[in-house]
């Protein structure tokens, strides 16, 4: 049974960083404001427990681990460092925290030995989110559900940093891993949206550039086009789909990445675009996510005229097997957001957006 603490709707909490001098204190700070949560998560996380710390105790292992931690903190210094400081600052191991932000690039090398996967591997594997894009005379937004297993209720939170350049970023964190796997904006008016997009393991470039790191890179993004570019210039090891949102530009673009320097851009234009967590632009190997295919497919049943509309698909649940709102007992949708270019700001609503219970509004400036 879920802690008081872990009650699905409890409110996220918010921390602002003001500037600091290092990111190694940037990583302290955070770590230090969120002990408990991410404590609580690294003890709870059965994944981690039972297959990232084992397997990163063998061969295999330790060679995988040396590969990823040595190319990411080659490409990302800084953020090597918030990731060394959120540990001590927490008073967790950094290899606690390595294992978590690179989990994905982890765990399609640790061995099943011929047996059924557990519990914990099949909600792992059905982590899932949904977005609604669309830019028209009338609107520009991207409408996006967070989506998670049980286990991640209750572990992340808002945070806001100030750089020492001036400029300062807002993002939804899971506790001990770097902002932000999930979504977030700039005060250059850069706002994105992620999904994941598991491939079969055969296209996974082992020790390539983690996820996390390449989206955590996106918040310090100038404009569009440099956004775009840090997606692209990043080996990454395991691909992810891209929801990127520009104030200054009025345009929102969905990019699809894969491993081995792999792309695909959509523009969102006045048709309504859905996207749930499987290729669509990219012809590759990947995995028949049925809840993805489900989701797909109801959304594209629905129309979208207004904001509520959209806001309406991310909280359907008429498919009572995979709807687009998840409610557990497995999965569930941890918030809903609702990014508004015309409004510039980022919403976060509550329970089932079709209610319109916001949590935050936040302005992107």
């Amino acid at each position: 049974m879920a802690s008081e603490m872990a009650k699905p709707g409890k409110k996220l909490e918010f921390f602002e960083v003001e500037v600091c001098e290092t990111a190694m204190e940037i990583g302290f700070l955070i770590g230090k404001r969120f002990s408990y949560l991410i404590k609580n998560r690294i003890a709870s996380d059965l994944i981690l427990q039972e297959q990232l710390l084992p397997f990163a105790q063998t061969f295999q292992g330790k060679s995988l681990l040396d590969e990823l931690c040595k190319n990411n903190k080659q490409k990302f210094p800084r953020y090597w460092d918030e990731l060394v400081g959120a540990a001590e600052g927490s008073g967790v191991s950094v290899l606690d925290l390595v294992l978590l932000n690179f989990r994905k690039e982890i765990l399609p090398f640790v061995p099943k030995s011929g047996r059924a996967a557990t519990k914990e591997e099949e909600e792992e594997a059905s982590n899932d989110c949904s977005d609604v894009l669309i830019v028209n005379n009338s609107m520009a937004i991207a409408a996006h559900n967070e989506d998670g297993n049980v286990a991640l209720i209750g572990h992340s939170y808002l945070v806001k940093v100030t750089l020492p350049n001036g400029l300062s970023f807002t993002a939804f964190t899971y506790a001990g891993e770097l902002p932000s796997c999930a979504f977030g904006f700039n005060s250059n008016g850069i706002a994105f949206t992620l999904n994941a997009v598991p491939p079969l393991p055969d296209e996974i470039l082992a020790g390539g550039i983690g996820r996390n790191f390449v989206s955590r890179d996106l918040l310090e993004s100038t404009d569009l086009e440099d956004a775009i570019n840090r997606i692209l210039s990043a080996n990454v090891s395991v691909g992810h789909n891209y929801n990127l949102a520009d104030v200054r530009s009025r345009r929102i673009l969905n990019i699809e990445t894969a491993s081995r320097n792999r792309y695909a851009f959509q523009e969102a234009g006045p048709e309504q675009f859905f996207h749930a967590n499987m290729y669509i632009h990219i012809q590759m190997q990947q995995e028949q996510n049925e809840s993805s295919i489900r989701r797909q497919r109801r959304a594209a049943q629905l129309s979208v005229e207004t904001k509520t509309e959209a806001l309406s698909i991310l909280g359907d649940c008429e498919d009572e097997e995979y709807p687009i709102y998840m409610q557990g007992p497995t999965l569930y949708t941890l918030c809903t957001v609702l990014i508004d270019l015309d409004e510039q700001t980022l919403s976060i609503f509550e329970g089932n957006p079709k209610r319109g219970e916001t949590c935050y509004v936040l302005p992107i400036s």
